[in-house]
């Protein structure tokens, strides 16, 4: 019988002895800190879901006629049919988090099955290093790890270039020897670094010559000798219950810091070196931005839709539904997730065979970027304009409906058009959980700029567009008329 990683192999994984701090304290376990354990559950039961006999055709694959099978995440589609195939499972996993794990485990698998169908990139640049990563993505895949990533800078000084910073800002080599190299320095933003099981250090900022000692790639175990895990402030450890905030208790994927105090990391790990081209070719000479760009599309459309229908639930608890000026803002919301669906079915759609590998079209990706980096706040905006003051009005938590002095007043004062009082409470505690809270607010800044800012985007739209064609098009017009004729003609 075909077996694959299950949610107690993962959360044993995790309990690995990594650095972890949070509140000026190191976390001991990771799997039971009140900060974490709840999130680490939600990713944990990714791997129960594809493990489940009903989805592990649905969600896995079998690799090299093993009897093992990892996730899809993991597949590096060789067809339009199974890229479609692919999506059905990614999608799914972002239905149990209602879209709002931006780094679950399918996005870095995205990233590197982009970067292995590449991999001649990294040969051009040197075959030892490709051979290190062509070896990595083989045991990533085995062992169907959860990767995170650290890929940006620490912004400190935006004025000054990352080799002009302070001396030991930024992550760098620092020595080398037979067995390696050792880096020190800094690199965010470590998004589900708490629940991963190692860690990839890339430059997706672009690099000049002179910061060599910069231009590295490697990966790492989150348990690794001198790693260390800075976490941001935990929603979920600050989630007075589940009732209170049903989202950010339990799908807080966390983001963080990682320092390296001069962490050792063996040759069979390194993948780019010393080499500032290659740490943008990782990404761009390869497939790999626009795998792991094209997979937070997927979620986006999970993500989006889930919000049209609290949208839609929010009028109908209030009774503003079948107002006209209502129905046309929910018909808008509707119309726009329906256009970001339709943009990811155009990515694969519109994708091509480039060697052995289908790849989404890659003008259409970034073009779905630069779309919902603007479309999702102001998605956001429509519904808090909805709500009006629905939000402000609730009862501060699930405790006040055990207080037998208060507890009538709030069946009172939350009555509703559609909802028993218990329930339009609950419901507008986790609408607010979606789109207002400090969560939430994080959530609107996340799908603004993970991708990068606007200007970056849009200059990879730019980049990749089809020039050519609509310039043809442009010619055609301007070359089937002149003056002379045109004088000529106006004559007569």
């Amino acid at each position: 019988m075909a077996v694959c990683k299950t949610g107690a192999e993962h959360i044993k994984s995790l309990q690995d002895g990594r650095k972890v701090f949070i509140d000026g304290q190191g976390v001991a376990d990771v799997t039971t800190h009140h900060a974490f354990r709840n999130s680490v559950a939600s990713a944990a039961s990714l791997y129960d879901f594809q493990a489940a006999a009903e989805n592990i055709e649905l969600m896995t694959f079998a690799f090299d006629g093993a009897n093992r099978r990892a996730n899809r995440g993991w597949q590096m589609p060789r067809s339009y049919a199974e890229t479609v195939e692919r999506r059905k499972a990614l999608t799914a996993w972002a239905e149990l988090s209602y879209g709002f794990m931006g780094r679950s485990p399918d996005h870095l698998a995205s990233a590197l099955v982009g970067q292995r169908m590449g991999l001649h990139a990294f040969e051009r640049s040197n075959p030892a290093r490709a051979r290190a990563f062509e070896d990595y993505f083989d045991f990533a895949t085995r062992s169907d790890l959860f990767l995170t990533y650290v890929i940006i800078n620490p912004q400190a000084d935006r004025s000054k270039d990352w080799g002009e910073q302070d001396e030991d800002l930024v992550a760098r080599v620092v020595d080398e020897d037979s067995g390696g190299i050792t880096i020190r320095g800094a690199k965010m933003l470590g998004t589900s670094s708490i629940m991963a099981n190692e860690v990839l250090v890339a430059n997706l900022q672009p690099l000049r010559p002179g910061e060599e000692d910069l231009a590295f790639s490697c990966a790492l175990p989150m348990n690794a000798r001198g790693l260390r895990v800075l976490s941001r402030k935990s929603y979920e450890a600050h989630a007075i219950s589940v009732y209170d905030n049903p989202i950010s208790s339990r799908f807080d994927e966390n983001d963080a810091i990682i320092h390296f105090d001069d962490v050792k990391v063996p040759w069979d790990r390194v993948f780019v070196y010393r080499d500032v081209d290659m740490c943008r070719a990782q990404f761009h000479d390869t497939p790999g931005h626009i795998y792991q760009n094209y997979q937070s599309q997927i979620r986006l459309v999970v993500k989006l839709k889930f919000l049209v229908a609290l949208a839609r639930r929010l009028t109908e608890s209030i009774g503003t539904v079948n107002m006209p000026p209502v129905r046309e803002q929910l018909g808008r919301l509707a119309a726009q997730a329906g256009m970001v669906e339709s943009m990811m079915w155009g990515i694969e759609a519109a994708g091509s065979q480039q060697g052995d590998y289908w790849v989404p079209n890659k003008h259409q990706v970034y073009s779905a970027q630069v779309v919902t980096q603007d479309l999702y706040p102001k998605m956001i905006n429509t519904i808090r304009e909805l709500a009006g003051g629905a939000f402000i009005m609730l009862p501060s938590s699930v405790l006040d409906f055990a207080n037998p002095e208060i507890e009538p007043i709030i069946r009172k004062t939350q009555r509703s058009a559609a909802l028993a009082p218990e329930a339009k409470v609950k419901f507008l505690k986790a609408a607010w959980d979606a789109v207002g809270s400090e969560f939430g607010s994080r959530h609107t800044q996340y799908e603004m700029f993970y991708a990068g800012a606007q200007f970056v985007t849009a200059g990879h739209s730019f980049r990749t567009f089809g020039w050519d064609g609509s310039t043809k098009l442009l010619e055609q017009l301007m070359s089937s008329f002149d003056l002379a004729d045109s004088l000529n003609s106006a004559k007569h």
